[in-house]
Protein backbone atom coordinates (compact mmCIF):
# COMPACT_ATOMS: atom_id res chain seq x y z
CA UNK A 1 0.00 0.00 0.00
CA UNK A 2 1.65 3.61 -1.05
CA UNK A 3 -0.23 6.23 0.95
CA UNK A 4 0.44 9.43 -1.02
CA UNK A 5 0.28 12.91 0.50
CA UNK A 6 -0.42 16.56 -2.03
CA UNK A 7 0.09 20.05 -0.79
CA UNK A 8 -0.90 22.25 -3.43
CA UNK A 9 -0.24 25.98 -3.82
CA UNK A 10 -1.36 28.13 -6.37
CA UNK A 11 1.63 30.72 -7.56
CA UNK A 12 3.78 27.79 -9.28
CA UNK A 13 0.85 26.63 -11.83
CA UNK A 14 1.33 27.12 -15.12
CA UNK A 15 -0.12 29.87 -16.42
CA UNK A 16 -0.31 32.09 -13.11
CA UNK A 17 2.66 34.94 -13.19
CA UNK A 18 0.60 38.08 -11.80
CA UNK A 19 -0.65 38.69 -8.42
CA UNK A 20 -4.26 39.38 -9.54
CA UNK A 21 -4.20 35.71 -10.38
CA UNK A 22 -4.10 34.36 -7.34
CA UNK A 23 -6.71 36.75 -5.68
CA UNK A 24 -9.80 36.00 -4.63
CA UNK A 25 -12.32 38.71 -5.83
CA UNK A 26 -10.51 39.46 -9.45
CA UNK A 27 -11.56 38.45 -12.21
CA UNK A 28 -9.06 36.25 -13.23
CA UNK A 29 -8.74 33.99 -9.84
CA UNK A 30 -12.00 31.86 -11.04
CA UNK A 31 -9.64 30.69 -14.13
CA UNK A 32 -6.13 30.10 -11.75
CA UNK A 33 -8.63 28.22 -9.39
CA UNK A 34 -9.67 25.74 -12.30
CA UNK A 35 -6.43 25.60 -13.47
CA UNK A 36 -4.68 24.86 -9.86
CA UNK A 37 -7.58 21.90 -9.31
CA UNK A 38 -6.52 20.26 -12.94
CA UNK A 39 -2.80 20.33 -11.85
CA UNK A 40 -4.17 18.65 -8.47
CA UNK A 41 -5.62 16.09 -10.53
CA UNK A 42 -2.58 15.83 -12.96
CA UNK A 43 -0.58 14.69 -9.38
CA UNK A 44 -3.21 12.51 -8.32
CA UNK A 45 -3.14 10.43 -11.71
CA UNK A 46 0.19 10.28 -11.92
CA UNK A 47 0.18 8.81 -8.52
CA UNK A 48 -2.44 6.24 -9.24
CA UNK A 49 -0.41 5.43 -12.29
CA UNK A 50 2.49 3.85 -10.60
CA UNK A 51 0.34 2.27 -7.59
CA UNK A 52 -0.79 4.51 -5.30
CA UNK A 53 -3.59 3.01 -2.66
CA UNK A 54 -4.84 6.52 -1.54
CA UNK A 55 -4.02 9.99 -2.02
CA UNK A 56 -5.14 13.20 0.07
CA UNK A 57 -4.71 16.79 -1.09
CA UNK A 58 -4.28 19.67 0.82
CA UNK A 59 -5.67 23.10 -0.59
CA UNK A 60 -2.81 25.07 0.19
CA UNK A 61 -2.69 28.18 -1.31
CA UNK A 62 -4.43 31.75 0.69
CA UNK A 63 -7.33 31.38 2.40
CA UNK A 64 -7.22 27.15 1.08
CA UNK A 65 -10.62 26.92 -0.22
CA UNK A 66 -9.77 27.05 -3.78
CA UNK A 67 -9.72 23.77 -5.14
CA UNK A 68 -13.05 23.07 -6.82
CA UNK A 69 -14.17 19.84 -5.07
CA UNK A 70 -16.77 18.75 -7.82
CA UNK A 71 -13.58 18.77 -10.63
CA UNK A 72 -11.31 16.98 -8.39
CA UNK A 73 -10.70 13.72 -9.52
CA UNK A 74 -12.79 10.83 -7.30
CA UNK A 75 -10.30 8.90 -5.97
CA UNK A 76 -8.53 11.78 -4.18
CA UNK A 77 -9.92 13.23 -0.83
CA UNK A 78 -9.74 17.04 -0.18
CA UNK A 79 -8.60 18.51 2.59
CA UNK A 80 -9.92 22.64 2.35
CA UNK A 81 -11.07 25.54 4.64
CA UNK A 82 -9.46 27.35 6.68
CA UNK A 83 -7.72 27.89 9.40
CA UNK A 84 -5.77 25.00 9.22
CA UNK A 85 -3.53 24.16 12.35
CA UNK A 86 -0.97 23.15 10.00
CA UNK A 87 -1.48 25.44 7.25
CA UNK A 88 0.23 23.58 4.05
CA UNK A 89 0.83 20.34 5.84
CA UNK A 90 -2.74 19.95 7.63
CA UNK A 91 -3.25 16.21 8.37
CA UNK A 92 0.13 15.49 7.57
CA UNK A 93 1.37 12.17 9.44
CA UNK A 94 3.56 8.73 9.51
CA UNK A 95 0.36 7.22 7.63
CA UNK A 96 1.82 8.70 4.31
CA UNK A 97 5.00 6.99 2.41
CA UNK A 98 5.27 10.52 0.37
CA UNK A 99 4.69 13.52 0.25
CA UNK A 100 4.00 15.65 -3.47
CA UNK A 101 4.33 19.45 -3.63
CA UNK A 102 2.20 21.06 -6.51
CA UNK A 103 2.16 24.55 -7.84
CA UNK A 104 5.18 25.79 -5.58
CA UNK A 105 7.17 28.77 -5.43
CA UNK A 106 10.65 30.33 -4.13
CA UNK A 107 11.51 31.92 -1.26
CA UNK A 108 11.07 35.46 -0.11
CA UNK A 109 13.54 37.65 -1.51
CA UNK A 110 14.49 35.57 -4.59
CA UNK A 111 15.56 37.19 -7.56
CA UNK A 112 13.19 36.79 -10.66
CA UNK A 113 10.60 34.37 -8.99
CA UNK A 114 7.02 34.41 -9.68
CA UNK A 115 5.50 35.99 -6.52
CA UNK A 116 8.32 34.61 -4.09
CA UNK A 117 7.33 34.74 -0.45
CA UNK A 118 7.67 32.50 2.85
CA UNK A 119 4.40 31.19 3.87
CA UNK A 120 3.49 34.62 4.30
CA UNK A 121 3.92 37.73 1.88
CA UNK A 122 1.92 39.68 4.15
CA UNK A 123 4.65 39.14 7.27
CA UNK A 124 8.45 37.56 6.31
CA UNK A 125 10.90 39.46 4.02
CA UNK A 126 13.42 36.44 5.14
CA UNK A 127 12.78 33.18 7.17
CA UNK A 128 16.04 31.58 8.10
CA UNK A 129 17.35 28.05 10.03
CA UNK A 130 20.64 27.82 11.28
CA UNK A 131 21.28 31.17 9.37
CA UNK A 132 20.47 29.53 5.98
CA UNK A 133 17.26 31.22 3.91
CA UNK A 134 14.42 28.36 3.85
CA UNK A 135 11.39 28.14 1.54
CA UNK A 136 8.36 26.63 1.84
CA UNK A 137 9.74 23.64 0.79
CA UNK A 138 12.79 23.23 3.23
CA UNK A 139 10.15 24.14 5.93
CA UNK A 140 7.46 21.35 4.83
CA UNK A 141 9.98 18.57 4.04
CA UNK A 142 11.88 19.07 7.19
CA UNK A 143 8.05 18.63 9.18
CA UNK A 144 7.39 15.89 6.85
CA UNK A 145 10.84 14.43 7.67
CA UNK A 146 9.93 14.19 11.15
CA UNK A 147 7.62 11.45 10.52
CA UNK A 148 10.83 10.03 8.59
CA UNK A 149 8.26 10.87 5.53
CA UNK A 150 10.44 11.72 2.44
CA UNK A 151 9.20 14.47 -0.38
CA UNK A 152 9.25 13.22 -3.58
CA UNK A 153 8.24 15.67 -6.46
CA UNK A 154 8.50 19.97 -6.11
CA UNK A 155 6.86 21.59 -9.46
CA UNK A 156 6.73 25.48 -10.00
CA UNK A 157 8.51 27.58 -11.48
CA UNK A 158 12.36 26.96 -12.73
CA UNK A 159 13.77 29.60 -9.46
CA UNK A 160 11.18 27.28 -6.99
CA UNK A 161 12.87 23.52 -8.62
CA UNK A 162 16.37 25.04 -8.21
CA UNK A 163 15.87 26.04 -4.68
CA UNK A 164 14.18 22.15 -3.83
CA UNK A 165 16.99 20.50 -5.95
CA UNK A 166 19.92 22.34 -3.94
CA UNK A 167 17.72 21.07 -0.71
CA UNK A 168 16.55 17.80 -1.46
CA UNK A 169 18.79 15.57 -3.09
CA UNK A 170 17.00 13.17 -5.29
CA UNK A 171 13.82 14.65 -5.22
CA UNK A 172 11.95 15.12 -8.72
CA UNK A 173 11.07 18.47 -10.36
CA UNK A 174 9.03 19.95 -12.76
CA UNK A 175 9.53 22.77 -14.20
CA UNK A 176 6.19 24.30 -15.63
CA UNK A 177 7.44 28.05 -16.30
CA UNK A 178 10.69 29.97 -16.23
CA UNK A 179 10.46 33.28 -14.14
CA UNK A 180 11.41 36.83 -15.21
CA UNK A 181 10.24 38.71 -13.28
CA UNK A 182 7.93 38.81 -9.86
CA UNK A 183 4.84 39.03 -11.89
CA UNK A 184 6.22 37.86 -15.39
CA UNK A 185 7.30 34.35 -16.82
CA UNK A 186 7.15 32.17 -19.97
CA UNK A 187 4.73 28.95 -19.14
CA UNK A 188 4.34 25.80 -20.69
CA UNK A 189 0.40 25.40 -21.72
CA UNK A 190 -1.17 24.02 -19.11
CA UNK A 191 -2.10 20.93 -20.79
CA UNK A 192 1.56 20.33 -21.20
CA UNK A 193 2.22 21.06 -17.98
CA UNK A 194 -0.52 19.08 -16.48
CA UNK A 195 1.41 15.69 -18.60
CA UNK A 196 4.82 16.57 -17.09
CA UNK A 197 3.37 16.52 -13.51
CA UNK A 198 1.43 13.81 -14.41
CA UNK A 199 4.74 11.86 -14.91
CA UNK A 200 6.92 13.72 -12.40
CA UNK A 201 4.30 12.16 -9.87
CA UNK A 202 4.31 8.79 -11.27
CA UNK A 203 8.19 9.07 -11.13
CA UNK A 204 8.28 10.12 -7.49
CA UNK A 205 5.58 7.11 -6.35
CA UNK A 206 8.11 4.32 -7.93
CA UNK A 207 11.17 6.23 -6.35
CA UNK A 208 10.10 5.89 -3.04
CA UNK A 209 8.10 1.90 -3.24
CA UNK A 210 11.79 0.82 -4.42
CA UNK A 211 13.32 3.40 -1.43
CA UNK A 212 15.43 5.67 -3.73
CA UNK A 213 13.85 8.57 -1.73
CA UNK A 214 15.15 9.87 1.76
CA UNK A 215 13.60 11.80 4.30
CA UNK A 216 14.85 15.56 4.86
CA UNK A 217 16.02 15.49 8.38
CA UNK A 218 18.08 18.12 9.22
CA UNK A 219 20.39 17.63 12.35
CA UNK A 220 19.06 19.46 15.52
CA UNK A 221 19.27 22.14 17.37
CA UNK A 222 17.49 24.40 15.02
CA UNK A 223 17.64 27.85 14.91
CA UNK A 224 14.90 29.97 13.76
CA UNK A 225 15.18 33.32 12.84
CA UNK A 226 12.57 35.95 10.97
CA UNK A 227 13.06 39.32 9.74
CA UNK A 228 9.61 41.04 9.53
CA UNK A 229 7.52 43.34 7.67
CA UNK A 230 7.98 46.06 10.29
CA UNK A 231 8.45 46.68 14.06
CA UNK A 232 4.49 45.85 15.07
CA UNK A 233 4.81 42.70 13.93
CA UNK A 234 8.17 41.96 15.44
CA UNK A 235 6.90 42.88 18.84
CA UNK A 236 3.65 40.75 18.03
CA UNK A 237 5.80 37.96 17.33
CA UNK A 238 7.92 38.18 20.24
CA UNK A 239 5.04 37.37 22.38
CA UNK A 240 5.14 33.38 22.65
CA UNK A 241 7.47 31.95 24.94
CA UNK A 242 11.34 31.69 24.32
CA UNK A 243 10.93 33.84 21.66
CA UNK A 244 13.56 36.62 21.63
CA UNK A 245 13.43 39.75 19.35
CA UNK A 246 16.90 39.98 18.55
CA UNK A 247 16.29 43.89 16.06
CA UNK A 248 13.63 46.47 15.08
CA UNK A 249 12.39 43.88 12.73
CA UNK A 250 13.56 40.23 13.88
CA UNK A 251 13.00 37.19 15.63
CA UNK A 252 14.22 34.10 16.85
CA UNK A 253 13.40 31.12 18.16
CA UNK A 254 15.39 27.82 18.92
CA UNK A 255 14.55 24.38 19.80
CA UNK A 256 16.47 21.00 19.41
CA UNK A 257 12.38 19.73 18.26
CA UNK A 258 11.39 20.94 14.58
CA UNK A 259 8.11 20.80 15.26
CA UNK A 260 8.35 22.93 17.53
CA UNK A 261 10.33 25.30 15.10
CA UNK A 262 6.95 24.18 12.29
CA UNK A 263 4.21 25.47 15.09
CA UNK A 264 6.51 28.41 15.67
CA UNK A 265 6.55 29.86 12.01
CA UNK A 266 2.57 29.47 11.82
CA UNK A 267 2.06 31.80 15.37
CA UNK A 268 4.44 34.17 13.95
CA UNK A 269 2.36 34.21 10.55
CA UNK A 270 -0.87 34.60 12.38
CA UNK A 271 0.41 36.52 15.06
CA UNK A 272 2.06 39.55 12.64
CA UNK A 273 0.26 39.31 9.87
CA UNK A 274 -2.63 41.45 11.19
CA UNK A 275 0.16 44.54 11.17
CA UNK A 276 2.02 43.73 7.93
CA UNK A 277 1.04 45.25 4.30
CA UNK A 278 -1.81 43.28 2.61
CA UNK A 279 -0.99 40.19 0.35
CA UNK A 280 -2.26 36.86 0.46
CA UNK A 281 -0.72 33.93 2.31
CA UNK A 282 0.65 31.12 1.12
Amino acid sequence: MTKVYVSIDMEGVAGVAALRQVMRGTDDYPAARMLMTKEANAAVAGAYDAGATSVVVNDSHGDMVNLLAEEMDPRAELLIGSPKAWSMMQGFSGEFDVALFVGYHARAGTEAAVLDHTYSGRLFYEVRVNGEPWTETHLNAALAGTYDVPVGLVTGDDKACEQADAALPGIRTVVVKQAFGRGVARSLHPSAAREAIRGGAADAVRAVAAGELAAFRPPAPFVLEADLANSSSAELCALPPQVERIGPRTVRFESNDFVDVFRCVLAWTYLGASEAPRYPGT
